[in-house]
């Protein structure tokens, strides 16, 4: 496998539009099924540089039956990926053309605490500009190095956001922090 350079650009005003246009597609597909769909992830941080991939978590009271959820979601141009380690989550990637990665799909169980934490670091990034800050340098740090694969500068950035995490932690308890509505 060749090594791989991540790409990480400034805020693109586009990304919440991207994001838009494929939680509606998504919406059409599984109706009910999902009973959350979300922008996560750094394109959902206003002014919060990123690789340019649109994270999307879809929430769900259940995995199974798989197969109809399975096929909503193929159905709006993901594709499954079946060897995730994450057994809290069901993943879809959606690529363009020459192979880059548009999108990636998180399939969670609602109220689970992957599903909480993904939405909570979103929103502490969004209200915290320190914070935001010394993830953005992290990322831009780690950005400068090549890495057998994406998946190892996500792991990378581990310290990084579980301390994160912490911090949000507490921040979530000082601001009576819940979970808004769904983003669509």
């Amino acid at each position: 496998m060749a090594a791989v350079s991540v790409v990480v650009a400034e805020y693109d005003l586009a990304w919440p539009e991207r994001f838009a246009r494929y939680a509606a597609s998504l919406r059409e597909a599984l109706g009910d099924r999902a009973s959350r769909i979300d922008h996560i992830g750094s394109t959902a941080v206003p002014g919060l540089a990123a690789k340019d991939v649109i994270d999307i978590q879809v929430s769900v009271t259940g995995f199974e039956p798989f197969e109809p959820l399975r096929a909503g979601i193929e159905g709006a141009g993901f594709e499954w990926i079946p060897d995730n380690d994450d057994r809290r989550k069901r993943f879809f990637r959606l690529v363009g053309a020459g192979d880059r990665r548009l999108a990636n799909i998180h399939v969670r169980n609602l109220g689970e605490f992957s599903e909480q934490a993904a939405l909570l670091f979103r929103d502490y990034l969004r209200a915290t500009p320190e914070a935001r800050h010394r993830y953005e340098e992290t990322k831009r740090t780690l950005a400068t190095r090549t890495w057998p694969s994406v998946d190892d500068y996500a792991d990378a950035k581990g310290d990084c956001v579980w301390a994160l995490i912490r911090e949000a932690d507490r921040w979530a308890w000082d601001v009576a922090w819940v979970a808004g509505p769904s983003d669509h």
